[in-house]
């Protein structure tokens, strides 16, 4: 009960006028920051950080955590409509939300990216409100071990019970792991991996531009081919009866987003994770769990619903560790870290005792954020359908200078601009030779995170392996990856006996 009157006084603090005011512009913008590819939330929230000192405290964190939502949304816009990830954490909803917006289904994809999302973020803001001081002790139980083995599970999944060629996944997974391994070594600071000298490669591959170059570019160069350039402009238009069989749809999709939605929000309070490797993860597992896995890439309802409920709870979870615990759980989170310092709010436990007002008005703001986020989504897919009615020979362009802004935002060096064009050529011969994209972006996400994590436990465990399997949570871990690993092995030697 104690909680319940917490959280009614959070609404009324999150309902005064200003406040709405501030949660709807949020969710506005972080719409349109999520859906330009290159942006995302961590810019927007840092472009827009300066604004928030013009209002109290409590109304610029419940400003940038709209924002941070809205983006969270935004992100699959691009995804569906264009084949380009608005950010990191939507690139798992371009393997099927793509593929379904070219088969004359994209409203049914915005629908269900939509309803996911709100789905995922209802259900990690209930699980901040009711276990947020204990979830941060499970957190803080995960160590490098335990962080390495999940890492191996995301890669398992996407090999285990997977209907692709073996084979091709794996030498997709090598190659990603290969280009996250280029820049500087994490122990030593000796540069590894630097193609010809050239100085670009020392600040390593940046995830966005290979996600850009393959799915923007090589997307590009693929409907050029396949089509001969003439690609027939949607007649598609957005009905009530439309509306209502997408949300039908959804019900065949409806354990993938409450697996989506709890496995995100876990994902998201391990300190560093992020929602990126949270959405990887839900759309492997989704795959490993369906009946059809080889549908997924082709256009299958849940593969936008799993890594969409995934990516908005972990958004929600990595605010956890940052109010609980101080320790940012994403890099968006470790911008709202810096603007609470600044504010003289110190994060910790004695923020929910000290600070009782602004704590809980910003988890009752995430609430109204995630309602209204869903609301304007929904009201807005007449326009972003719009987009396909577009020409090919306006919209190929368009698409083609997004890709170079999102290729040129995150660091802003032509270097990798040319990179990103060089990718789109690797993405458009890796679709013709038929080799799965997917493996590879997970890889070059995960790769920094599984290195670090793997190095540091050899190093507590003085170069011995057995420290993975020695601790109880990372032991149970490994060895549900090394089933999932061990599958294809066991269902090819099944077959040949049959």
């Amino acid at each position: 009960m104690e909680i319940l009157g917490h959280l009614l006084e959070g609404f009324a603090i999150a309902f005064e006028p200003l406040n709405f005011i501030l949660i709807v512009a949020g969710v506005i913008v972080g719409l349109f920051i999520g859906a330009m590819p290159g942006l995302g939330s961590v810019n927007g929230v840092a472009i827009l950080l300066p604004m928030t000192f013009l209002v109290p405290p409590t109304s610029a964190v419940i400003f940038l955590g709209a924002i941070y939502y809205g983006a969270m949304y935004g992100g699959a816009i691009s995804s569906i409509m264009l084949g380009i990830p608005g950010a990191s954490t939507a690139v798992a909803t371009t393997f099927d939300g793509r593929p379904m917006a070219n088969s004359g289904l994209a409203d049914q994809a915005l629908i269900a990216a939509a309803t996911a999302s709100f789905v995922g973020g209802t259900i990690s803001v209930i699980l901040f409100t009711m276990f947020a001081p204990p979830l941060a002790q499970v957190a803080l139980a995960f160590g490098a071990p335990e962080e390495f083995a999940l890492m191996l599970l995301a890669f398992a999944t996407f090999i285990g019970l997977g209907g692709d060629d073996i084979p091709k996944t794996f030498f997709s997974i090598f190659i990603g792991l290969v280009l996250s391994a280029v820049g500087l070594d994490i122990v030593s600071g000796e540069p590894r991996l630097i193609f010809f000298d050239i100085p670009g490669f020392f600040h390593g591959v940046n995830f966005l531009v290979l996600a850009i170059g393959i799915y923007g570019i090589g997307e590009i160069l693929w409907t050029l081919e396949t089509n001969k350039g003439e690609v027939e402009v949607s007649k598609l238009e957005v009905t009530i009866k439309r509306f209502v069989d997408g949300l039908v749809r959804l019900k065949s999709a409806i354990s993938t987003m409450l697996m989506g939605s709890f496995l995100g929000f876990f994902v998201g309070i391990l300190p560093a994770a992020g929602a990126t490797p949270g959405s990887l993860m839900a759309y492997g597992i989704a795959k490993t769990m369906d009946k059809n896995p080889t549908s997924f890439g082709k256009g299958n309802i849940k593969g936008v619903t799993a890594p969409e409920s995934a990516n908005n709870a972990a958004s929600t979870g990595s605010m956890l560790p940052m109010l609980t615990l101080g320790i940012p759980g994403s890099p968006t989170t470790a911008i709202l870290l810096g603007g609470m310092v600044i504010w003289g709010l110190e994060p910790g436990p004695r923020l929910f005792t000290d600070h009782t007002q602004f704590v809980w008005g910003l988890i009752a703001s995430l609430y109204a954020a995630n309602l209204l986020s869903l609301i304007i989504n929904l009201a807005f897919i007449p326009a972003f359908i719009w987009i396909l009615r577009i020409p090919f020979t306006i919209l190929a362009p368009i698409i083609f200078i997004l890709c170079i802004v999102g290729g040129y935002a995150p660091t802003q060096d032509m270097h990798d601009v040319w990179l990103m064009l060089l990718f789109g050529v690797v993405g458009y011969l890796m679709r013709k030779l038929d080799y799965p994209m997917a493996p590879a972006v997970l890889a070059i996400v995960l790769g920094p995170l599984a290195e670090t994590s793997m190095r540091q436990s050899l190093i507590i465990g003085h170069g011995s392996a057995s420290i993975f399997f020695e601790r109880p949570i990372a032991a149970a871990i490994m060895i549900c990856a090394l089933i999932l690993l061990l599958l294809p092995l066991l269902k090819y030697v099944t077959k040949r006996r049959n």
